[in-house]
């Protein structure tokens, strides 16, 4: 899959975000070793550890069909360059 291609699923999946709470919608598209795409949005909840992430949800999705090895993956957010989001643990 073209890098072009691959941006714009992750920018339609950034359409399906759930973020009532910062407004700062997140699509992410990942491509199988095979060539499949799988995407995931952002999805908030009121308990900020609940969050999950655009990326974590992409990859969930292609564990939850059976992919373990990947190719690339686009991440898109409308406001201004942004880092991948990671998991923050608190004590």
């Amino acid at each position: 899959m073209d890098e072009r291609n691959l941006v714009r699923h992750a920018v339609e999946a950034r359409e399906r975000a759930y973020c009532p709470y910062s407004g700062f919608a997140v699509g992410a598209a990942l491509v199988s070793s095979g060539g499949e795409v799988f995407t995931g949005c952002n999805v908030e909840n009121a308990s900020l550890g609940l969050t999950v992430c655009a990326e974590r949800a992409a990859v969930l999705s292609a564990v939850s069909a059976g992919k373990r090895t990947f190719t690339s993956l686009a991440v898109a957010c409308g406001q201004g360059p942004a880092s991948p989001a990671g998991l923050v643990h608190r004590c």
